[in-house]
């Protein structure tokens, strides 16, 4: 049976608890030099409309290590550049027999509009301000590697909030598996409906961080914002920065994290993205595992 894998807000539990428990037993294979599922026959096309460096790359070594083929489009040289419509796109592909699709696109639900007519399934590597679904499991295996469970612990998510895609899949995933979620940073950068999303608010990021086992940060994305969503560059991170200043009001042993990239020096400061605390490289790394099972559990664990 395929499947596509569009949002974390409408997987039941056991799925998500599934492909987490999934790519934890390809990540231990890889590492033992033991052989996967082998999917050969399998074609994926990687429609990327926004750029991607760790999404795309991850997705390319999963297919991979699966031993599927995949083809790369540049939308840039594509004919949507002469017109032609998103879902003319897909149908073209369609026809050409790729079997699935990864895509990532600017606007909200293009992923949905893409399972509507590709026929096989589709991956959402990134919808607008809707989910990053494969991001946040991403996370969670990076967590559950140093805590063991999800369940109880408090985790910030850190910065802006309000146009992070990876912000609003994490909130979901952590809260269905019983985390305790809490949303943190300027007022102009927080949802404007809070109740749409799980977790509490908070705008002052020593009150937001207190006693947290893990924080998110996440990057102010500027191409995204209004003008005036905030007054500088500058004053943002005298006021919401992780580093060793603040790192402090957080639990002993806090894990620091980043979906990447990052703006060094901005919503994370040179010592702490480096230092013993951060699992950021962990989340690149697990990344590449949570893609196989994400491909896997897709096409209904056939092997070719």
């Amino acid at each position: 049976m395929n499947r596509n894998l569009i949002a974390i807000r409408t997987m039941p539990n056991d799925e998500i608890t599934g492909l987490l428990d999934l790519a934890a037993e390809f990540k231990a294979k890889i590492n033992a030099g033991e052989d996967v599922p082998s999917m050969k026959k399998t074609v994926i096309g990687l429609l990327f409309f926004e750029n991607s460096t760790r999404t795309r790359v991850s997705f390319e070594q999963a297919a991979f290590y699966l031993g599927m083929r995949s083809s790369n489009f540049a939308t840039s040289a594509s004919s949507m550049t002469k017109g032609e419509t998103l879902k003319d796109t897909i149908l073209t592909l369609r026809h050409e027999r790729i079997n699935g699709l990864v895509m990532r696109h600017k606007s909200s639900g293009a992923p949905m509009l893409a399972a509507k007519h590709f026929g096989g399934p589709v991956l959402n590597a990134g919808d607008g301000q809707h989910e990053h679904p494969t991001q946040a499991l991403a996370d969670a295996l990076t967590i559950l590697e140093r805590k063991t469970s999800l369940e109880g612990l408090n985790v910030s998510i850190v910065g802006d909030v309000e146009h992070s895609r990876v912000a609003r899949s994490n909130a979901w995933l952590l809260d269905k598996l019983g985390a305790n979620v809490r949303l943190v940073g300027p007022r102009t950068l927080l949802p404007p409906h809070p109740s749409m999303l799980p977790g509490e608010c908070y705008d002052e990021l020593e009150e937001g961080i207190s006693g947290a086992d893990v924080i998110i940060c996440l990057r102010l994305q500027r191409e995204r914002m209004a003008e005036g969503m905030i007054s500088s560059i500058g004053e943002y991170a005298s006021l919401y920065q992780i580093n060793a200043d603040t790192l402090r009001f957080a639990n002993p042993g806090c894990l620091v994290m980043h979906p990447g990239p990052i703006n060094r020096g901005v919503e994370i400061d040179d010592v702490t993205a480096d230092g013993d605390s951060a699992v950021i490289n962990q989340q690149v790394e697990n990344g590449v595992f949570v893609r196989m099972a994400a491909f896997y559990w897709c096409f209904g664990g056939q092997q070719s």
